[in-house]
């Protein structure tokens, strides 16, 4: 039962930080966007 938890604890941390990542990643990546844009 412990076991099984900590298994699920560590699923959802790990879900929330790929999560985390991508929104990260994806707002880099549309400030960047258009900031390069912006210079045209």
């Amino acid at each position: 039962m412990a076991a099984m938890s900590v298994a699920a604890f560590e699923i959802f941390f790990l879900v929330l930080l790929a999560v985390a990542s991508v929104s990260m990643a994806w707002f880099a990546g549309l400030v960047v966007w258009k900031l390069f844009k912006g210079q045209r």
